[in-house]
C-alpha cells in the first residue's frame, strides 16, 4: 500500500506526485492507495476518492509514503520508505536533520532527483515548469520595476504565474503583450531589451518557451555589443559553459568534460556579458566546486553606474551560490527583493539600487496542475514495481528497478554506497 502525504512546507505547495487520473490507472493494476486529506492540494480529495483511493487523516498504515517537498524530521516514522525531493545530495545544511532522522529510524529514502537512466539523465522532474513559472514571474517583476522607474511598458499587463488558471490561460493573456510590442514598440529607455539565459537544459527550455512568445531574435553572446536598439523585438542569448568560464592558464581551449572533472582549472569569465543584459535568467546546475557567475564585487562595480540589468530570475536559487545576489529564498506571495551590492542587504519589493532578484525556490507550485500532470506521467510507470518491492532485505534483492535503486539514498537506515560521502554530515 502506498500513501500520498499532505504537503506542509508552504501554503503555496499544491503539487502532487500522482494525479487522480494516474491513481485510477494504477489502482486498476492492483496498487492500493491511501491519500492524506489536504485543503490546499490542487486536486480535490474527492477526486482521489473517486479514483479508488482511501482518504485518511494519517498514513500510519502505509509502508511507502510519497510526497513532493521535504518532510519535517518530527513527522518521519520508523522503518517507512519515503519517496520525495529530499534536497540532501549536496549536503544542504537545512535538510541534514531529516537525513539523520531517516537513518536513526531505519527508514528508506528514494529521491526523485536521482531517478536516472544509465547515462545519468533524469527521468522524473519538474524542471521545465520551474522555467515556465520563473520566466512568467521574471517578466511580471520587470513590469513592476519599470513602473517604479516611471517607464510605461507592456509588461505591466503580466501577473504572477500563480494568478493564472494554467499555462494555457497565461499564453492567451500574454499574446496581448506580444501584440503591443509588435504594434507600438518597446519604450525607448528599454531598447535593446536583452534577456540572457544561463544554461540550456529543461529549466532553461521552459523559460525560453515563455520568452519566445514575444517577437524575439536570438543572438550569439559575442554579438551583444553590436545590437541595434530595436523597438519591435526583444533579443535572446543563451549562455553555455564555455561562455561562463575560461581555463586559468590559457594554455588550451575550453573542454567540457575537463571542466566537469577538474573545475579548479577554470575561472569565471561571465561578467563581461552582463552589462549588455536587461534580464538574466539563471538555469544552471551549480555546486561550490564551480566558479561563481557574478560575485558581490562585480555587482558593486556594475551598480556603481546606471546598468541596464533590471531583474535576475534566479530559477536555480542556490543560496550564496552561483550568483552573490541570491542570499535568501522567497515564496510566491512575496517573491522578489532588491539586492544592495554595497551592503549585501536585501529589501523586499522592486525599489532600491541593485538588481531585483526573483528567488522562489519551489516555482513549479505556481503552475501546480500542469506541473503535477507532467510529473505524474513520468513517475507512474515506476509505481507498480515500487509497490511490489521487498523492503526488508538487501537493496539488490528488493525487486526495485535499476532507476529506483540508483535513486535510493538511504536503505533501511544506512546510506547506500553512492551516498556514503554524506556520512560526515550525519555526525552533525
Amino acid at each position: 500500500m502506498i500513501g500520498i502525504r499532505r504537503e506542509d512546507k508552504s501554503k503555496w505547495e499544491a503539487r502532487v506526485p500522482l494525479t487522480p487520473e494516474d491513481v485510477r490507472r494504477l489502482a486498476a493494476q492492483g496498487v492500493h492507495f491511501q491519500v492524506q486529506r489536504s485543503p490546499i492540494r490542487v486536486f480535490a480529495d474527492e477526486a482521489y476518492a473517486a479514483a479508488g483511493a482511501e482518504l485518511v487523516d494519517g498514513l500510519d498504515a502505509c509502508p511507502i509514503v510519497m510526497g513532493v517537498k521535504e518532510i519535517p524530521p518530527e513527522k518521519i516514522q520508523p522503518e517507512k520508505a519515503y519517496v520525495y525531493f529530499s534536497h540532501t545530495i549536496k549536503a544542504q545544511p537545512a535538510n541534514m536533520p531529516a537525513l539523520r532522522r531517516l537513518v536513526e529510524l531505519g527508514c528508506t529514502l528514494i529521491d526523485y532527483e536521482r531517478i536516472t537512466d544509465e547515462q545519468g539523465r533524469r527521468l522524473v522532474f519538474f524542471g521545465r515548469y520551474a522555467g515556465l513559472a520563473g520566466m512568467i514571474d521574471t517578466l511580471w517583476t520587470l513590469g513592476r520595476r519599470l513602473e517604479h522607474e516611471g517607464i510605461a511598458n507592456p509588461f505591466s499587463q503580466v501577473r504572477p504565474a500563480h494568478a493564472y488558471d494554467d499555462l494555457a490561460h497565461f499564453e492567451r493573456a500574454f499574446s496581448a503583450v506580444a501584440d503591443a510590442i509588435r504594434a507600438g514598440g518597446l519604450p525607448e529607455p528599454l531598447r535593446p531589451l536583452v534577456c540572457g539565459f544561463a544554461g540550456y537544459g529543461q529549466v532553461s527550455q521552459g523559460a525560453q518557451h515563455i520568452f519566445d512568445l514575444l517577437p524575439v531574435e536570438e543572438v550569439a553572446p559575442e554579438a551583444l555589443g553590436q545590437l541595434a536598439p530595436a523597438a519591435d523585438r526583444c533579443y535572446k542569448v543563451v549562455f553555455r559553459e564555455e561562455h561562463m568560464v575560461r581555463r586559468r592558464d590559457g594554455s588550451q581551449p575550453f573542454d567540457l568534460q575537463e571542466y566537469y572533472q577538474h573545475p579548479e582549472r577554470y575561472e569565471a569569465d561571465f561578467f563581461r556579458y552582463v552589462p549588455a543584459l536587461t534580464l538574466l535568467v539563471n538555469c544552471i546546475y551549480w555546486e561550490p566546486k564551480y566558479p561563481r557567475m557574478i560575485t558581490r564585487a562585480q555587482f558593486d562595480e556594475l551598480y556603481a553606474g546606471q546598468p541596464r540589468l533590471r531583474v535576475i530570475g534566479d530559477i536555480t536559487c542556490d543560496i550564496d551560490g552561483s550568483l552573490a545576489c541570491t542570499t535568501r529564498a522567497t515564496e510566491p506571495g512575496n517573491p522578489v527583493y532588491v539586492y544592495d551590492p554595497k551592503t549585501g542587504e536585501t529589501h523586499d519589493g522592486v525599489v532600491g539600487n541593485g538588481p531585483v532578484v526573483l528567488a522562489v525556490d519551489f516555482l513549479p507550485c505556481e503552475l501546480a496542475a500542469d506541473a503535477s500532470r507532467h510529473f505524474s506521467r513520468t513517475l507512474a510507470p515506476f509505481v507498480p514495481a515500487l509497490d511490489r518491492a521487498t523492503l526488508d532485505g538487501p537493496l539488490d534483492q528488493s525487486g526495485l528497478p535499476a532507476e529506483l535503486q540508483r535513486a535510493t539514498i538511504v536503505w533501511r537506515g544506512s546510506l547506500t554506497e553512492p551516498y556514503r560521502y554524506l556520512e560526515p554530515e550525519l555526525r552533525g
